[in-house]
């Protein structure tokens, strides 16, 4: 518990300065132009703390300025110590706890938390599975779609399919249906045509993995759950982590931000061998040009 003592947690001068660094390791970068160098720092008795001003477009800026921070009124080391919190929760945390734990009101949680999560968002990527690596593909299921009732089997669910690739990234995407052309569309554009691709035996996957160099299948329907180096394990494994965190720690989830929620976890699960802060650090560093103005 230790870090959350950390001077950038306590102090929002000291947040700023700790953003700065991570953000501008080299000096200042305009948000306006992307100039980068000696900006003027705007130290009269009018301006706030951290204010700069462009050598060359001559616009003011901050360390905040085009990040999902911008405009806020939260204090600095508040939206840090929520960055931290939702790295470092395992199975996620939600906006009544950050509103208890920060002290701010359940609206203003609720939206720092989603912006936190548009910072998540990966920022592009090449193909997965590219000189023959393997990719396990799955799909599970969540809640009830809106306009339907609850029936047998899984067609009034909400449908999130996921793509590991074996000892490295995950990608998750909320799909209207899980069906040959979905998901056709989806491995087409995540993942080499060279990859061998790893799914149970769902008849969609056969038909959409036809221009695929492999595709290894496991007969879950015969409790077969590994044959050789075929399996998936990994991605079912990311699976149980996401339903713990929509179950236990979220309750509800709502169609519209089901993409968010499932973004988020995929975030922690392509950050899981660093520590808290690197995780944190990491998403801090990519919170530029992810500006959202409301959560819609």
């Amino acid at each position: 518990m230790a870090a959350i003592f950390a001077p950038h947690f306590q102090d929002a001068d000291k947040a700023r300065e700790y953003l700065e660094a991570l953000r501008w390791p080299n000096g200042p970068v305009c948000p306006h132009c992307g100039v980068e160098g000696k900006h003027y720092s705007m130290k009269g008795a009018s301006h706030r703390p951290g204010l700069w001003k462009c050598k060359d477009c001559r616009k003011q800026f901050s360390v905040t300025v085009g990040t999902v921070f911008e405009r806020s009124k939260i204090p600095l080391n508040k939206w840090l110590m929520a960055v931290h919190l939702m790295c470092a929760s395992k199975k996620a945390i939600s906006s009544h706890q950050v509103h208890r734990l920060l002290g701010v009101t359940y609206k203003s949680a609720w939206f720092m938390t989603h912006r936190i999560r548009e910072a998540m968002k990966p920022d592009g990527g090449g193909l997965l599975g590219s000189g023959g690596g393997a990719v396990e593909v799955d799909e599970t299921y969540w809640g009830i779609e809106p306009g339907k009732k609850m029936r047998p089997g899984y067609q009034h669910k909400m449908k999130v399919v996921s793509l590991v690739e074996r000892n490295g990234e995950k990608r998750s995407f909320h799909v209207q249906q899980v069906t040959i052309r979905s998901m056709a569309e989806v491995l087409e554009a995540n993942v080499s045509p060279d990859a061998i691709l790893n799914t149970d035996e769902l008849n969609v996957y056969k038909k959409a993995a036809a221009n695929f160099s492999r595709h290894e299948v496991v007969n879950h329907g015969l409790r077969e759950y590994a044959r050789g180096r075929a399996t998936t394990n990994s991605v079912e494994s990311s699976f149980s982590l996401l339903k713990r965190g929509l179950i236990g720690t979220f309750h509800h989830v709502g169609y519209d931000h089901l993409q968010r929620y499932v973004t988020e976890f995929d975030f922690r699960w392509n950050h899981r061998k660093v520590s808290d802060r690197e995780r944190s650090d990491s998403l801090l560093k990519s919170i530029g040009g992810k500006r959202l103005t409301y959560a819609h």
